[in-house]
């Protein structure tokens, strides 16, 4: 079977929507379905902390009985929520043992959008403590990546991706601090969008990761993801891909630091994306873009968040990598290593970029997705390292607040895994990022779902 017949079969958001809105599908029979094809395969798989079987059925039928159900954008549509945003009934434990067993007593804004326009919670996805680390496990689960059981699926929205490319559900919920739904979408195969700063609420943890993270979808189609998204924030407009236009693209297949080397074939994969939109018409230029020169700031971003994450928390009972990680966060605090002046530098910076160019394309990873080990025994160093040698493309969009996807092209001929290129544009273009993915995925089309799945 072709790819384009493969993802004709497949049943998208968008379609589910439609079906339930002219009564081609019942809701409960949709959710039901997906809750049956979780029962059965995610055991291997790891995707879900919790599964919501009977609430989520109750509530499908809710829907169904409602009168106006037949507007919804999202109706009927099963839908991951990411382990640390509440959900109302459901205890938020954000990866960790520390963690309370308090049930929320109200939905996260963004959950209660994706619920009052028809989509139904069927559960809570896998990450790592805190949302740390860009590997998924807890003790004695290994999320898995679908293409290869041997690899991670990413993180730290790695059981929200895994739960996608599996077919579970269509799309998911995940947030981004430092590539943490970009990263996984990019181990998975999927498309995964960071919006711009203010676009969608955050509320993420104590600070919102000092203004980088911002919560956004997962999805196979590009269609899926912009609809998603124009639900979480509230612009139904952002559903409707236009046309881009004609751009100028920056090619930016450098790595960003010197320490990290970078795979050919994700190279080879950004230029390959360059190339498509070449022949689409746009003007594609190679380029740098302005990496910071200094990790201390990015680093000590990255500590501080989760320490102050942790703030409330029995941190004897946090993971020893865990309880590294705050140390250090604290003392980068104490030292007033997070400053303001970091990211206004790199605004200024990118600004002056975007003057030239309309977009920019990366490599989304620099290597393959680590294999599937329990991360969460490893010493923080282990842990450092692995996250920046494979993932260091995103954290440049997070501090700056910009745009930034992950859209999949190709497949990795060593780990079976695929290949993706990140877009990225200055505030306020989503819809440009998403008009360019759609292009990518009308002339270079993906297999929605893992091989086996």
């Amino acid at each position: 079977m072709s790819i384009e017949d493969r993802n004709q079969d497949l049943y998208a958001a968008v379609t589910i929507a439609e079906d339930c809105r002219s009564g081609r599908a019942d809701p409960v029979d949709v959710v039901r379905r997906a809750l049956e094809n979780i029962a059965e395969r995610d055991g291997e798989i790891g995707a879900f902390v919790a599964v919501r079987t009977d609430r989520a059925l109750a509530e499908a039928a809710a829907l169904a009985d409602r009168s106006g159900s037949e507007s919804l954008p999202l109706y009927g549509v099963p839908i991951a929520v990411k382990d640390n945003l509440p959900v109302a009934g459901e205890p938020m434990l954000a990866g960790s043992s520390a963690g309370s067993n308090v049930p929320s007593g109200a939905d996260h804004e963004v959950v209660a959008r994706l619920r009052a326009a028809g989509a139904v919670v069927v559960g809570l996805t896998a990450m790592p403590e805190l949302g740390a680390w860009g590997v998924t496990d807890r003790p004695g689960v290994i999320t898995r990546n679908p293409w290869n059981l041997e690899r991670t699926a990413g993180g730290s929205s790695g059981g929200s991706a895994a739960a996608v490319a599996a077919g579970f559900v269509p799309v998911a919920q995940g947030n981004d601090g430092l590539g943490s739904i970009r990263s996984p979408a990019a181990c998975c195969g999927l498309v995964g969008i960071k919006p711009g700063f203010g676009l969608v609420p955050a509320g993420i943890g104590g600070n919102d990761w000092y203004g980088m993270a911002e919560n956004g979808p997962l999805a196979t189609t590009v269609a899926d993801a912009a609809l998603v998204l124009s639900v979480m924030a509230d612009q139904p407009e952002l559903a409707t891909i236009g046309h881009p236009g004609k751009l100028k693209i920056g090619l930016a297949v450098g790595s960003p630091s010197p320490i990290v080397r970078v795979d050919r074939h994700w190279t080879a994969a950004a230029r390959t994306a360059g190339g498509v939109f070449a022949s689409a018409g746009h003007l594609v230029q190679t380029t740098v873009l302005p990496y910071p020169k200094n990790p201390v700031g990015e680093i000590a971003r990255w500590t501080a968040s989760t320490a102050l994450d942790a703030r409330d928390l029995d941190r004897t009972r946090l993971q020893k990598r865990s309880r590294g990680h705050v140390r250090l966060g604290k003392a980068a605090t104490r030292l007033g290593l997070v400053k303001s002046a970091q990211s206004d530098r790199l605004d200024t910076n990118l600004r002056e970029f975007f003057a030239e160019f309309d977009v920019v394309l990366t490599p989304m990873l620099a290597q393959s997705p680590p294999k599937a080990e329990a991360f969460s025994e490893k010493s923080w160093l282990s842990n450092m390292v692995a996250s920046i040698r494979y993932a260091p493309y995103a954290a440049l969009w997070n501090v700056s607040g910009y745009p930034a996807a992950s859209v999949p092209i190709g497949i990795h001929p060593v780990t079976g895994t695929p290949l993706a290129v990140q877009i990225a544009a200055a505030p306020g273009r989503e819809a440009v990022i998403l008009a360019l993915a759609a292009q990518l995925e009308q002339r270079r089309p993906w297999a929605r779902l893992a091989p086996d799945c």
